[in-house]
């Protein structure tokens, strides 16, 4: 029991600790502030297993104009100089022995605060959820709790409405969405 309290604890799981990065990125300047939509730097969210990281070029349009000579972002500067990318530290991901794929889960639409929490509202990027099994298994036990409009994917203040239940059901019927909770899902 104690064993377990603590391998689910944010001491072990990370949770909440902000990830130093290369560059002091703030998604809510950028998200909350600026307006700017996930997938502008995400690119392939919604194509591909993997969110994407955006390339140099991606911060440069706006940060050739903007802050340009400003030394927080002397390491975008290098690395569109000298074509070598940024290594930015995840914040959030799951053992290698574990198949994700992000296109799926927004196509069926489960929402990038679900996993990701309010990163609009995140200074520093830190990690919401444990991103331990059962976290995972939550969602693909009962997805209506969990699924929202398509069109409200991205929308990071999204919050369920009073009849989500039945809304829940009608999307998940809708998306043809199916309870996968055997082991090869996830671990192939």
């Amino acid at each position: 029991m104690v064993l377990e309290l603590y391998v689910r604890s944010p001491y072990v799981t990370n949770v909440g600790q902000p990830v130093d990065q290369p560059v002091p990125f703030s998604h809510k300047h950028h998200v909350m502030d600026d307006g700017i939509d996930c997938r502008y730097c995400h690119t392939t969210a919604e194509t591909s297993a993997s969110a994407g990281m955006p390339s140099t070029q991606v911060c440069m349009n706006c940060h050739s104009e903007i802050w340009a000579q400003s030394p927080a972002l002397e390491p975008v500067r290098q690395s569109f100089a000298t074509g070598q990318p940024i290594v930015w530290n995840r914040v959030t991901s799951v053992p290698g022995y574990v198949y994700f794929d992000h296109s799926i889960h927004v196509q069926k639409g489960i929402g990038c605060s679900t996993c990701h929490g309010r990163v609009d509202e995140m200074p520093l990027t830190y990690k919401t959820q444990s991103m331990q099994m059962s976290f995972c298994l939550d969602c693909h036990q009962d997805p209506a709790k969990f699924v929202r409009p398509k069109d409200q994917v991205f929308n990071m203040a999204w919050q369920p409405p009073a009849n989500q239940d039945q809304l829940g059901r009608d999307l998940v019927a809708a998306y043809h969405i199916q309870s996968k909770i055997s082991c090869d899902t996830c671990h192939r």
